[in-house]
């Protein structure tokens, strides 16, 4: 089932982007609510077929989510007229909440399955997810190409085939793409490690998976928090303003790689006794890599890809990115934990030395719409 998700959003990538762009960022986000709702709805049910097709859903969902709200923000930040600078600080924001709310819904999920039993945290979806959509309702409309005024007479045929030459001829959007696939890719395939690995362990007293969640949670609203000082940082002490995001990525994902070396090698050489701290506190680490560069990542999104196009690009972007994570989970199956880290350590490492060609490279700007 966990691979079905990103086998279907694998699938559906490189066509749901350029729906997005033509039909609407605003009408994308609100079908994603309402296939977030029908999802969860599913999970009420026991039979295999019902959950298998909540998996495909939710790899279309995925999509949705991790493109159509961030072409929508960032379209109406510029339509509006507000600072290049403020983008920065709304993605430090998201990455903020998004650890925080993790740790809240952590708990609140705990409570729904004491009051409702296993499918209560599953109702509290569907009754937040119905909250967001209300939301979503209030929001203007924003589109590719809308500046232009050719939204309406540009076909998603068009769009389609555009957005793919776009990443095809531009190299730095290209790049941006791969990185994505790779760092992402690497955080999924973690995800999928810690539990096994840390039980794996046997710890005296045994693991508090959930307190190690809340940890790992928290570790990722630390690294939002940390971002703007980071990238100012790097912006007055080692390189341009223009180039912090690009040599910020770069820092974030030497320090992943160095994480995920950690379990790679205590694995491989150490008594499992003896390590566990360590392993622990690399796993808090990545956690932290993933809160500082997620602003970043958007940051550079914003500022390589044109708005007219985000929805398609991002998607295309995510396939890739799936066909990373499909893999990976399933190398868990077929090699050791230690050699798995190891890739996901050689992933990341990949993604800092793309992300440092575009780092020494002339900074160019995109045509923002």
């Amino acid at each position: 089932l966990f691979l079905t998700g990103f086998l279907s959003g694998a699938i559906f990538a490189p066509f749901l982007g350029s729906l997005v762009d033509k039909f609407g960022r605003k009408r994308s986000c609100i079908i994603y609510c309402v296939l977030e709702i029908i999802i969860n709805w599913l999970e009420h049910y026991s039979h295999f077929g019902t959950l298998l097709l909540g998996r495909v859903l939710g790899g279309i969902s995925t999509n949705l989510l991790f493109s159509a709200f961030e072409s929508w923000m960032t379209t109406e930040h510029r339509r509006k007229g507000f600072p290049e600078e403020w983008l920065a600080r709304t993605y430090s924001d998201c990455s903020i909440a998004n650890g925080s709310t993790a740790v809240l819904a952590g708990v609140v999920a705990q409570v729904l399955e004491d009051l409702l039993g296993h499918i209560g945290p599953f109702q509290g979806a569907i009754a937040l997810t119905f909250l967001a959509m209300i939301l979503v309702l209030r929001w203007d409309e924003n589109y590719g190409e809308e500046s232009e005024g050719s939204h309406a007479e540009s076909s998603l045929y068009r769009q389609f085939v555009d957005g793919w030459k776009l990443v095809a001829s531009d190299s730095k959007i290209f790049r941006i793409g791969l990185i994505q696939a790779l760092s992402e890719g690497g955080t999924y395939t973690f995800v999928f490690m810690w539990v096994p690995t840390l039980l794996g362990m046997d710890p005296p007293g045994g693991v508090p998976t959930g307190a190690v969640f809340s940890s790992l949670m928290m570790a990722i609203t630390i690294g939002g928090v940390c971002f703007q000082p980071v990238e100012q940082f790097f912006g007055t002490r080692i390189t341009s303003k223009a180039k912090a995001p690009e040599i910020s990525a770069v820092f974030a994902y030497i320090m992943a790689s160095m994480s995920m070396a950690v379990p790679a090698l205590c694995l491989c050489c150490a008594p499992a006794g003896v390590c566990f701290e360590k392993v622990l506190a690399s796993f808090l680490l990545i956690e932290f890599c993933v809160g500082l560069s997620s602003p970043i990542a958007g940051m550079l999104r914003s500022k390589y890809v044109p708005d007219a196009y985000q929805g398609a690009i991002m998607n295309i972007f995510r396939l890739p990115l799936n066909a990373v994570v499909v893999s990976g989970t399933y190398a868990t199956d077929v090699f050791e934990p230690y050699q798995v880290f190891g890739v996901v350590s050689g992933l990341f490492f990949a993604a800092a030395v793309i992300q440092m060609t575009l780092a020494i490279g002339k900074t160019k700007e995109v045509k923002k719409d």
